[in-house]
């Protein structure tokens, strides 16, 4: 039976790492054993970070809406009962964007859950 020698397999692990941090500063670049444990770190907070956007996005959305319908004398809190209470169907992604870029339709919505 013929010997196998993977040298290969194992060139090509390297370098696929090596193209995964490269732009990464000093050592962590160039020497394996660095970048091995900088590429590890970076999945760890990308893996975490796209769970962190999630909430961060919906943050911006309550604020959004918050800004949107003060200008109506109401609050978040009560604009989101009286939506509820109303079973709009719309969720707060739409509703930011619509209080962000077309104020005449979100006050539209407004005057409906009044």
């Amino acid at each position: 039976m013929p010997r196998v020698k993977r040298g290969m397999g194992h060139t090509k692990k390297r370098h696929n790492l090596l193209k995964r941090v490269k732009g990464f500063g000093g050592g962590r670049k160039k020497l394996i054993k660095a970048a091995k444990m900088a590429d590890t770190r970076a999945g760890v907070h990308a893996y975490r970070d796209r769970r962190v956007k999630k909430r961060t996005m919906r943050q911006l959305w309550h604020i959004r809406i918050n800004a949107g319908v003060r200008a109506f004398g109401l609050s978040y809190s009560v604009f989101a009962g009286k939506l509820k209470a109303k079973s709009v169907g719309l969720n707060r992604k739409v509703l930011s964007e619509l209080a962000d870029t077309e104020p005449t339709i979100f006050e539209k919505v407004v005057e409906f859950v009044r």
